[in-house]
């Protein structure tokens, strides 16, 4: 579904992701793990067309989209969430998720402006459609909840409820569980498995190493730019150094 070839970022001197080569199989939870700095946002970046590699290429459904915008990228069916969350200040919890609808609407400037009987119909499917992404997600009965004023965990939430409106192939989600307490964690766990269950690929990048352990099916580890480490994640706790670089002499992650 996604392949990295011989993928570069360079920022001046430095080069924040150096020869980076990886593939995402469809229906599988993938994770990125690494300390700060290793790389892990600017990949992801990359990725859904934030960024700009220097060299290499990334191709999703076989098709390259290196160099391209991130609205075309999210057209060709990959959708994200982002480290520090995103809503939009006034919108309630329903109409954060609607927003993430407009790649899949047909009405036009003309048409929003007019209110046609077809431009009706669409935007009550279109409310229908995120109501139903608010109830997969259990978070239905704060619909009407300006959304920036809910509890952490149910931004999280609503975030990737909208990101789950472009209707993906391929969910990027950037940490997560960042900021969240241990319930809402687990909860947070539950839901990618249960997207991962409605036939959506999911590549993820945590800090979590618990959450990482409990539902990835395979993990890429990243040091200082580069992939030092790959596989299922048993492999992954037993890897020296893995170990060594990531979690100290304690071996902790595979305590």
């Amino acid at each position: 579904m996604l392949e990295l070839q011989s993928v570069n970022k360079q920022f001046g001197g430095l080069r924040a992701v150096d020869d980076v080569n990886f593939s995402v199989q469809e229906g599988v939870i993938k994770a990125v793990i690494g300390p700060n700095g290793a790389g892990k946002t600017t990949l992801f970046n990359l990725i859904a067309g934030n960024l700009a590699p220097t060299t290499g290429k990334i191709s999703f459904l076989g098709q390259e989209i290196q160099g391209k915008k991130p609205h075309q990228i999210a057209c060709l069916g990959m959708s994200r969430t982002f480290q520090n969350i995103k809503l939009f200040h006034g919108m309630t919890a329903l109409e954060s998720v609607m927003v993430g609808r407009h790649i899949r609407s047909r009405a036009g400037f003309l048409a929003g402006m007019f209110h046609p009987p077809s431009s009706r119909k669409e935007e009550r499917a279109i409310r229908e459609k995120s109501f139903e992404l608010l109830e997969l997600l259990e978070i239905a009965e704060y619909a009407d909840v300006e959304a920036t004023s809910l509890a952490f965990g149910q931004q999280r939430a609503v975030e990737m409820a909208r990101a789950l409106a472009t209707e993906p192939r391929l969910l990027l989600l950037d940490e997560p569980a960042a900021g969240l307490n241990i319930y809402e964690t687990a909860e947070v766990a539950r839901l990618i498995s249960r997207i991962r269950d409605m036939g959506i690929t999911v590549l993820l990048v945590e800090h979590d190493m618990s959450l990482v352990m409990d539902i990835s099916d395979e993990i890429v580890v990243l040091s200082f730019g580069r992939k030092i480490a790959e596989g299922e994640p048993l492999a992954i706790q037993q890897n020296p150094e893995v170990i060594k670089i990531y979690l100290g002499e304690d071996e902790e992650l595979a305590a």
